[in-house]
């Protein structure tokens, strides 16, 4: 629910708080006063696209703020946790939403920065603002098909949910399939050059890192009069002489003295000393053992090589061809090898395919039939419901049809589908084209309902349709945007009994210029607006019992004079009379 919402800098709102509550909320004023500005900061708040225009002159930024209650609402409070919002005590959360007049655009929940698009998919979860745009919405097709969606519920989710699986499956078959029948040729072509490749390197069996290892070896064998002449120095130096040559005792022979002078030294501090000369010792003893085998290995092989030139000449061309080093050689034959799993063009294979296509295809029929079902009988439903409410509507004569059918494949059409014999084009929504036909009066022929209706009409079947999608809606705060243009009279007080009796199970938001609605609101706000320095400001006002009968007045007359009073009360009257016979009907029903 939307507890409270600031505008700031919007239009001609300088700064506005309006504080909502559940129930039935009026927004009126006068012309020119800004109404139409709350319902902007609601789409700005939903994440809508922000226009600069709207920025009030003078200021350099609008602000549009919201509180908002969510309990109970999994999709909002997942929204909320995964975005890292801080949640007020009373478990609410503020959405922000700020427009810059240089374009820019930013966006807050819960005091933390976030992308406008969570700001869209919190409000998906609370809010469904319904305007004059959302009629010209309800004239597509796809816009009504979602109407029986709705309606129908998981009747038709679940059933939609498997279809749309096994058609992204089924749609992956058949490209891969298009593909390799007709690039046959040229997949036959590249699949010959992988295996050529793959030869190539399988002859030579390299293994990983083997051209580093090969590098090093070399040059050992290459150099090794070199490394003899150090090795056997290094170890002289270490061990000592090999002819044991008093003069050069080596690291050892000298280590070894120091040791023995140490141990037999009556000093404390001296003894203290020879453990680590003992450690010194057992290391220079083990360098020299190393350096002696390591010279004993370096013997020349002119034999091997030039066995390891010859193999390292046969890496260097399959590093020339296929990548810079062995490992990158690998890495490209185990990519052959998965692209030849893909590339294979025969028969067999591509009559595999096809029997996967063909076995997809039998499954996504019997998914397509049983959503089209569900819609038909969803479609008879929210047809009778439409109906009934538009006779409480004054519109006793019209009657409305919702068609479903199963829209045929044109030629050509890579997502035809066969069902009963025939082929249907099998879109992402299913099979089906679904239609709201409108028979405005008894013998008069069903036609869309923007060819039968009329724009007071088209309100008020759009109010119909939300009142029966109610029930079953999600969402818990409905607005309407001047829903009710073109409507006057009886209709129009049918129209505010039916926001009314919306209202006691949802939040209702209004905007109205119909004192007919207004009257039966739980809670009236007036956007009114004033002049100073030639400057037009407006604020919004939550109105006193007293204070209503006047804007009502205002509304019905023009002017607030004893008549337009007298006529305002007894709308009221009506109004609240008709809210108490309501309730305990509702109650009763609750009860049952």
């Amino acid at each position: 629910m939307l507890a409270e919402m600031r505008i700031q800098g919007l239009g001609v709102i300088e700064d506005a708080l309006l504080e909502l509550h559940a129930g039935f909320t009026v927004v009126t004023g006068e012309t020119g006063a800004g109404k139409t500005m709350v319902v902007t900061g609601l789409h700005l708040l939903s994440g809508g696209r922000a226009e600069v225009s709207k920025v009030r002159t003078g200021m350099l930024k609008a602000f549009v703020e919201g509180r908002f209650t969510y309990s109970g609402v999994e999709g909002a409070e997942r929204i909320v946790t995964d975005s890292g919002a801080d949640v007020d005590e009373d478990g609410s959360v503020i959405a922000l939403r700020a427009i810059a007049v240089d374009g820019r655009s930013r966006a807050h929940l819960g005091g933390r920065s976030v992308p406008v698009g969570v700001l869209a998919e919190l409000s998906e979860q609370l809010i469904a603002v319904h305007g004059q745009n959302d009629q010209l919405r309800l004239l597509r097709p796809s816009e009504q098909r979602a109407v029986i969606d709705r309606f129908a519920g998981d009747a038709v989710t679940k059933p939609l949910r498997a279809y749309q699986e096994i058609r992204s499956e089924w749609l992956a078959v058949i490209a891969e399939l298009t593909e390799r029948s007709t690039r046959s040729r040229e997949m036959a072509q590249q699949a010959d050059l992988l295996k050529h490749g793959l030869t190539e390197i399988d002859a030579v069996q390299p293994e990983p890192g083997e051209d580093v290892e090969l590098t090093a070896q070399i040059k050992r064998l290459a150099a090794v009069d070199e490394l003899r002449a150090a090795a056997t120095e290094a170890h002289v130096a270490v061990s000592g002489s090999a002819e044991g040559d008093p003069d050069a005792p080596g690291a050892m022979g000298l280590v070894s003295e120091a040791l023995r002078r140490l141990s037999t030294s009556e000093d404390a501090v001296l003894r203290e000393l020879a453990p680590r000369l003992e450690e010194a010792s057992v290391l220079l003893a083990d360098v020299g053992a190393e350096l002696g085998g390591y010279v004993e290995t370096l013997d020349a092989d002119p034999a091997l090589l030039e066995k390891v030139l010859a193999r390292q000449g046969d890496l260097k061309r399959l590093t020339r061809k296929y990548a810079a080093d062995v490992d990158g050689v690998l890495a490209w034959a185990d990519d052959a090898r998965r692209r030849l799993e893909t590339m294979d063009t025969s028969e067999e294979a591509l009559a595999e395919l096809g029997l996967r296509r063909d076995q997809l295809a039998i499954q996504l029929a019997a998914h397509a039939v049983e959503v089209s079902a569900a819609r038909e009988k969803a479609a008879a439903e929210l047809a009778a419901e439409i109906t009934r409410e538009l006779s409480g509507l004054a519109m006793g004569q019209a009657a409305i049809e919702v068609t479903v059918e199963q829209r045929p494949a044109e030629h050509g059409d890579t997502h035809a589908l066969a069902i009963d014999g025939r082929a249907v084009h099998a879109g992402s929504d299913g099979i089906d084209d679904v239609e709201l036909l409108l028979r405005a009066h008894d013998g008069a022929p069903p036609l869309p309902v923007h060819k039968a209706a009329s724009g007071g009409e088209l309100s008020r079947v759009m109010l119909a349709i939300e009142v029966v999608l109610a029930h079953a809606d999600t969402v818990q705060t409905l607005v309407f945007d001047e829903v009710d243009a073109g409507v006057g009279g009886r209709a129009a007080i049918e129209i505010g009994r039916r926001l009314a009796r919306l209202a006691r199970t949802h939040q209702v938001l209004v905007v109205t210029h119909l004192p007919q609605v207004a009257a039966f609101a739980d809670q009236h706000l007036v956007v009114d607006k004033g002049h100073k320095g030639g400057v037009t400001r407006s604020g919004v006002k939550n109105l006193a019992p007293t204070e209503r009968v006047s804007e009502l007045a205002r509304m019905l007359a023009g002017m607030d004079n004893e008549t337009g009073r007298a006529h305002a009360e007894e709308l009221l009257a009506t109004a609240e009379k008709d809210k108490a016979e309501f309730e305990p009907k509702r109650k009763r029903a609750k009860k049952k």
